[in-house]
């Protein structure tokens, strides 16, 4: 372990990674740098500064990433409508590549040879961080306690704390929760505990963000989303930045029972997972960009881009944003939203998502003398259908004869 100099740690100030900078240090033998993001966690993340200076780090990153977050990762996976398995929002994995990419940057900057994450040997976040790592810095050496260490359970990371004097912050009682948790701008996700049985249906006292839709108002809520090139750059006329976009629609998605969604998953390392995630921004977002595109886009183009769509969400879902194939899936999915500009007004009641109107002055390819129900003065000649018909259906015929 002696050619490890210097580490960039992943380092929350929390006990899992206070544990973790504590044995690189004693493990390894070696200085350790460390990193705490600001993602939109909700979470202060500056008393990770004091934690780290008291157990003697010299280089301690604190960075604010929530407009580099929501700006180069959540829009561009928003303009693929990305979903995994049909549910899943992609809210854990998209931060991951963002953390993998300031690692390596911070390592190339203090002169680090390794990078240290928390994630555990059983999850998905190992992958995330090490491929996008090794992706962007190739021999970069990387450190994963979890799969290393022998302090498997929380017993065992209690006493080593206690031994090793690091400072365990008691919550009061009734306060902590039970559940594994991950934060972000785009969702906060829960796992663990009662959650472990599939056939257990959360309790009301879990979720953070929302109110249940049986709590939400009674009346509905408009809310007008401004779209050019595939991003909402206004809401309700107002311009915003992506992040203020994401943090607004939380509020309000939040507040009319938006988001919440239980889930059993597929893991990349090949276990099924049982999650709960709440994404109420992240559900807006996804029902008014489709409502956006169905205005505007080709279909064609439209009908592509939903076939394109799960081989992307899986590859961010597995770990690749840094491969070669997002970037080139990621290059066909921004052309296609060159035309994807107008706006969405969006209506909230009771934990659902309804579009209520939209319109593109400049892109819109909907043509109402052609849809009409009434007299279309000849934009539409119905006579034409019947020959489009009879070619279509001539294969068709074909085997039915053959069949006798």
């Amino acid at each position: 372990m002696s050619d490890v100099k210097k580490v960039v740690l992943a380092y929350s100030g929390g006990l899992d990674t206070s544990i973790i900078l504590r044995w690189l240090q004693e493990e390894y033998g070696c200085e350790v740098v460390t990193f705490t993001a600001d993602i939109g966690q909700g979470e202060e993340v500056e008393p990770a500064r004091a934690k780290a200076e008291a157990a003697g780090v010299r280089e301690i990153y604190i960075d604010d990433l929530r407009e580099e977050f929501v700006r180069d990762y959540v829009y561009p996976m928003f303009r693929a409508n990305a979903i995994y398995e049909g549910e899943y929002l992609l809210g854990t994995s998209i931060a991951r590549p963002l953390i993998a990419k300031r690692l390596v940057e911070i390592a190339r900057e203090t002169g680090a040879d390794a990078i240290s994450h928390g994630a555990t040997g059983k999850g998905n976040d190992q992958v995330r961080f090490e491929l996008g790592a090794y992706a962007l810095m190739p021999d970069v050496k990387v450190i994963a306690p979890w799969r290393e260490w022998d302090l498997l359970s929380r017993e065992k990371l209690m006493r080593y704390a206690e031994e090793h004097g690091i400072p365990v912050e008691m919550k009061r009682a009734g306060k902590k929760s039970p559940y594994s948790m991950d934060a972000n701008l785009l969702h906060i996700s829960y796992e663990g505990y009662d959650l472990e049985d599939p056939w257990t249906e959360p309790g009301e006292e879990m979720w953070r963000w929302s109110v249940s839709p049986e709590q939400a108002p009674d009346e509905p809520a408009y809310v007008e989303l401004t779209y050019e090139h595939g991003d909402i750059v206004a809401i309700d006329g107002q311009p915003m930045t992506p992040a203020q976009v994401l943090e607004y629609l939380n509020r309000l998605g939040g507040a009319n029972g938006v988001g919440r969604d239980d889930i059993v998953e597929n893991r990349y390392v090949g276990m099924k997972s049982r999650g709960c995630y709440e994404t109420p921004g992240g559900t807006i977002m996804l029902k008014a960009h489709r409502a956006m595109e169905s205005l505007t886009l080709d279909r064609e183009a439209a009908h592509l881009k939903d076939e394109l769509m799960p081989r992307y969400a899986k590859l961010i879902y597995n770990g690749y944003w840094w491969s070669p194939e997002r970037v080139m899936l990621q290059a066909a999915i921004d052309q296609s939203q060159e035309v994807v500009n107008g706006v969405v007004r969006m209506k909230l009641y009771k934990g659902n998502v309804m579009v209520a109107g939209r319109k593109s002055e400049s892109n819109s390819l909907f043509d109402e003398s052609i849809a009409t129900f009434e007299d279309d003065a000849g934009a539409y000649d119905q006579k034409d259908a019947e020959g489009f018909i009879k070619l279509n259906a001539l294969r068709l015929r074909v085997a039915a004869k053959r069949r006798g």
